[in-house]
């Protein structure tokens, strides 16, 4: 897949900050962050003004004006996101060269369509739209009369369905010239970000390119940083895991992102 960067050259640590599917502002994720030094800005790209209700043909354009904010204040500019946030991130970092640093927390290596449906049955739309047109993702499998035991289920039941027809749907993360932080934990329940982490560690080393894979077999979807409070569990998307590891593994993902802003 062709790269999508245009040259500019950049040489003090901004990110911009994205959740995952519940659309929150993660402001305290960046109160956390700016304690460290980091310039942080918590965006909303879905439920606001002017925005798509839910995460469906959402502009990946709609964090250009963050990112220009930071690169006017910042000596770097990066992307923190978490889960549907870090294949943000990771789309997004493989078409602007200014982003520097990306910290995909839970990620994905592939795609997803839009997750709506209707009376059970997925709408097969575009999550993500660049210059209009829709970014191809994975479909989702009919749920209607599907017994799951949780989104993982899910998922790992969406890519069976392709059949291994993956390569249209891969995030091209051998595209980004940017220091990548990646992080799982093993108990993860809204998708198998273990096996995704390992898949764009593989990827970027095919093509000669490093990236920092932080990893604790007992966390679950959520990273908890070093002085946040973690959202109560939603009932509809359990995230997996024990408390302590969410803590440990959050750990490891601020020393790393410290040791690039330093």
């Amino acid at each position: 897949m062709a790269c999508f960067h245009e040259e500019v050259t950049h040489t003090e640590l901004g990110l911009i900050v994205l959740s995952g599917s519940s659309g929150r502002l993660e402001t305290q994720r960046c109160e956390v962050l700016r304690s460290h030094g980091i310039a942080a800005e918590p965006v909303q790209w879905f439920g606001g003004p002017g925005q798509p209700a839910t995460p469906r043909r959402v502009a990946l354009e709609t964090f250009l004006p963050h990112l220009d904010r930071l690169d006017r204040d910042c000596r770097r500019v990066g992307i923190l996101g978490l889960s549907f946030g870090a294949e943000a991130a990771l789309l997004l970092a493989a078409r602007d060269i200014r982003i520097s640093v990306v910290a995909a927390l839970s990620p994905t290596s592939v795609v997803w369509e839009c997750p709506d449906l209707v009376d059970a049955h997925p709408v097969h739309d575009a999550k993500w739209t660049w210059h209009g047109n829709p970014v191809p993702g994975v479909p989702y499998v009919d749920q209607n009369g599907l017994d799951l035991a949780d989104a993982r289920e899910l998922h790992e039941k969406s890519l069976a369905a392709l059949n291994g027809s993956r390569a249209d749907h891969e995030i091209p993360v051998e595209c980004i010239d940017a220091s990548v932080i990646v992080s799982a934990g093993g108990a993860d329940r809204v998708w198998p970000s273990a096996a995704f982490s390992e898949e764009i560690v593989a990827r970027r080393s095919q093509h000669g390119q490093d990236t920092t894979y932080l990893f604790h077999p007992d966390a679950g979807h959520r990273v908890v940083l070093p002085g946040e409070t973690p959202p109560a569990p939603r009932a509809d998307l359990p995230p997996g895991g024990d408390p302590a590891a969410d803590r440990a593994l959050g750990e490891q993902v601020l020393a790393a992102l410290l040791r690039l802003a330093g």
